[in-house]
């Protein structure tokens, strides 16, 4: 589960990203977060990694309270969350397999377990048959997609989402939205942040809509809505 319970966070530059922000997203929920540039969803997803702290309120992850996090912790935090970057974050000299099987390798996976574990993943992303091309022989979609699975492979409880489909043409864009959502059908949380209107309006998800720092739209109806309170 993660908990905002009025979050503030102002930087040491003195500008005030979050202003007064709750928020919770219970197991299971598909969430979209959508904003302007520069209207907190950056911060949050900061906040939700660990990354950094809250100047006042309270965060919790999946059981971890980020204000009083202890740096050591912070490994242990990250390895329940599957993080996806627009860049794919890729490395060019290791296979599809490979970049998968090393975020098992860096949390301790033995052999065995990396073995029966990426194959399973690969096939759910639909990539078995790339599982040896390197990331620069693929298209974008389907480096997406090894991020995915990247990102799925140590079990995480939540998928964090951000702009994943930035780089992607409208077709891939969809092919992405509609992996995510079947991963969250089997049961994984996924926090999708994007400023593709069309997109989350395609979608009948719950639309957290964030603006100057503060919530100012929480409900299930699409992109369209905000877009109205905003107008």
């Amino acid at each position: 589960m993660v908990r905002l319970v009025d979050v503030c966070k102002t930087y040491d530059n003195g500008t005030r990203a979050l202003k007064g922000v709750s928020l919770r997203i219970d197991d299971g929920e598909f969430v979209f977060l959508v904003g302007p540039s520069g209207s907190g969803k950056s911060t949050i997803i900061k906040l939700l990694t660990g990354e950094i702290r809250p100047s006042e309120g309270r965060v919790h992850v999946n059981g971890y309270s980020i204000g009083a996090l202890r740096t050591r912790d912070v490994p242990f935090l990250r390895r329940t969350l599957g993080v996806i970057f627009q860049d794919f974050r890729l490395v060019d000299k290791k296979s599809v397999y490979e970049n998968v099987a090393f975020a098992m390798r860096v949390v301790g996976a033995s052999p065995r377990e990396i073995r029966l574990r990426v194959p399973y993943v690969l096939d759910l992303v639909g990539l078995s048959h790339k599982a040896r091309r390197r990331p620069y022989e693929l298209s974008g979609g389907e480096q997406q997609r090894v991020a995915i699975a990247r990102a799925l492979i140590n079990n995480p409880k939540v998928i964090i989402a951000d702009e994943p489909t930035g780089n992607l043409d409208p077709a891939r864009s969809l092919e992405i939205m509609t992996l995510l959502e079947r991963i969250n059908a089997l049961g994984t949380t996924v926090l999708a942040v994007t400023h593709e209107k069309e997109l989350v309006n395609r979608f009948a998800k719950r639309v957290v809509a964030i603006d100057g720092g503060r919530i100012i739209s929480d409900r299930t109806g699409g992109y369209y809505q905000y877009e109205a309170l905003r107008n």
